[in-house]
């Protein structure tokens, strides 16, 4: 009978947090983090809410917890309808405690300035977000807008740049990148090889259907990772860890 993983359930959160920050160097590092079905849909009827429970939402939290910037593309925003960078009491206590702000910087990427300078995640940010898009975005008028209520960063000139938007968060000093995708920014992500760990929950169903793959685009080569992790959550839930081999 082969042996299961360890269960999530059997970890308090601080024995949690030892197993994802583990083997993670001093400097800027790169994680992604999704969740995918067992037959490859990056989400359920079009979202990924239904998706992964209450385990994946635990360490989902335990992850921004530890970043310096939650980085997101546009469509993932309006898609998954994101609010404010707004982390839990226990997890801006346990910030301070560590030196860090009360919350991770929210950083945005959009190559066309594409986002409403009304949104709830400009107007009730606890920290200024940072929004980065190509130039020609930049000098928009829907840019200028937007450098009202964040820091507006131009990364390439007529295209978003994904090497350029990463370096400009480390030289803010934004060196613990947590990047919830999306799928095609994932893909550039890839294709860059700026992807330092991939954090995967793998939801025991089967979407069928032409639900989107958690990374599209093209990539010149295989990225090789090597497995850190497996845990098992409820229901069969698999959380596992791969980082840069």
């Amino acid at each position: 009978m082969n042996a299961l993983p360890t269960s999530i359930a059997d970890l308090a959160d601080d024995d949690l947090l030892e197993l994802y920050r583990a083997g993670v160097p001093d400097g800027p590092w790169l994680r992604v983090n999704f969740v995918t079905t067992l037959d490859g849909s990056a989400s359920a009827s079009g979202r990924t809410a239904d998706l992964g429970g209450d385990d994946d939402l635990r360490v989902f939290d335990l992850l921004r917890r530890t970043a310096d910037v939650v980085l997101v593309a546009a469509g993932t925003v309006r898609d998954e309808e994101y609010g404010p960078m707004v982390l839990h009491d226990a997890d801006v206590s346990w910030r301070r405690a560590h030196g860090m702000s009360d919350h991770p910087v929210f950083a945005i990427v959009t190559g066309s300035a594409s986002l409403e300078a009304t949104s709830r995640v400009f107007t009730e940010a606890p920290v200024r977000p940072v929004v980065l898009t190509s130039g020609s975005g930049a000098s928009s008028e829907r840019g200028r807008a937007l450098a009202e209520v964040a820091d507006v960063v131009a990364c390439g000139d007529d295209s978003l740049d994904v090497t350029a938007a990463v370096r400009a968060l480390a030289d803010r000093g934004l060196e613990r990148i947590h990047c919830e995708g999306g799928p095609s920014f994932f893909g550039a992500l890839i294709g860059a090889d700026l992807v330092d760990e991939l954090t995967l929950t793998v939801d025991p169903t089967l979407e069928g259907g032409e639900g989107p793959r958690i990374a599209t685009a093209s990539s010149p080569e295989l990225r090789r990772m090597r497995p850190a992790h497996v845990l098992l959550g409820d229901g069969g839930v698999l959380l596992t860890r791969y980082v840069r081999a």
